[in-house]
């Protein structure tokens, strides 16, 4: 009774049009968060299939689950905490993107000899989140440096991410960053891969694509930037649900907790089981917008735990039939980005917080 149904072929031909756009040796996809809510393997494989050859995770289990699943193309992970067990990460062969002294220690502590650990250096050239900060650069180098020479580590990458405030902050990182590489080669560090863009910086600042660029929304067709737009990304989600019930109620009825809708005539409610605990923001009560046979109407009252209603007027719309939450406009569907305005937030969350209870059936 509800589904969200996901199109690998889709995510396949986003990659193509990215790789495109982007003209880097490398392409890597990021499929953290469940692939964006798409299910992680499903994406890795359509990734892989439309010309990407790395992958992305943030945390080292969504890395150790692909690898399970048989995926053995290059794998960054970027995020581990000091009780993370790095050792089966390093037999697995996941690249590890470094942040501090303390965290190349730990890597370097579980490489065997000769058998370095593949890592990137991360470098804060103005986020403000991981990353090792401009003051500390030479201390971490030095330690990069004797680690290199003990064989302990392999520095594959270089990368930092960029905060996307403007594009004269982000071009202003992107000197940051070139001044760090500059400063590891004093060090006798040479990365194989410099990485900066993700998805926004891939589009709209192409001096920034360096060797490889980390994609995310929009290689699940999300379109993030007006470049994206026109440039046939295909959504790879649709969210719907079955109308469960159509009772036709009176005019100046009260819908939903609260009352926060009433009925301005006589009418037919139907009711959708999707609801916050599937991801369905909340904030979108009275505002999300909905397509049934084709039509679109607004969700009418406060979006619940479970379900929503729908003022559907005098329209046909029967028991059994599929709503449409989002999916692609070129099919009719609302998109992630009508409900992220509609809910005050942005489209990566609409797709990432799709809940478990809903289930990804894969589609041409």
């Amino acid at each position: 009774m509800r589904e969200a149904r996901i199109r690998p072929a889709a995510i396949s031909h986003n990659v193509e049009v990215l790789k495109a756009i982007a003209k880097t040796p490398h392409m890597l996809i990021v499929v953290k968060a469940n692939g964006y809510g798409h299910g992680a393997e499903t994406a890795a494989r359509a990734a892989l299939e439309g010309g990407a050859d790395w992958l992305g995770t943030a945390d080292l289990d969504e890395a150790l689950e692909l690898r399970a699943a048989g995926i053995t193309s290059p794998i960054l992970a970027w995020l581990f905490g000091p009780q993370d067990d790095l050792a089966e990460a390093y037999e697995q062969g996941i690249d590890l993107g470094v942040s501090s002294r303390a965290q190349l220690e730990r890597v370097a502590a579980i490489a065997a000899k000769n058998a370095p650990a593949r890592i990137h250096l991360k470098l804060d050239t103005g986020l403000g989140r991981n990353g090792v900060d401009p003051s500390e650069w030479d201390a971490f180098f030095s330690a990069v440096q004797q680690a290199q020479k003990a064989a302990r580590v392999q520095v594959i990458g270089i990368f930092t991410h960029l905060s996307g405030a403007s594009l004269e902050a982000d071009a202003e990182q992107g000197r940051e960053f070139d001044s760090g590489v500059a400063r590891a080669h004093e060090y006798g560090i040479v990365p194989e891969i410099r990485h900066v863009a993700s998805s926004i910086g891939t589009s709209d600042s192409p001096a920034l694509a360096h060797d490889m660029v980390r994609v995310g929304a929009a290689a699940y067709g999300v379109p993030v930037t007006a470049r994206y737009r026109e440039a046939g990304l295909i959504p790879a989600m649709r969210v719907s649900g079955q109308v469960i019930l159509t009772k036709r109620v009176t005019a100046g009825r009260g819908v939903g907790y609260g009352h926060t809708y009433r009925t301005e005539r006589d009418t037919t409610l139907a009711l959708i089981p999707l609801g916050y605990a599937d991801g369905i923001p909340r904030h979108g009560s009275s505002a999300g917008p909905v397509a049934i046979n084709g039509e679109k109407f607004v969700v009418s009252g406060r979006v619940s735990m479970d379900q929503l209603s729908v003022d559907v007027g005098d329209s046909p719309v029967t028991e059994g039939q599929w709503a449409v939450l989002w999916g692609d406009p070129a099919e009719g569907d609302p998109s992630a980005n009508d409900w992220a305005e509609a809910s005050g937030t942005i489209a990566y969350e609409i797709v990432t917080r799709l809940g478990a209870r809903v289930p990804r059936v894969v589609a041409p």
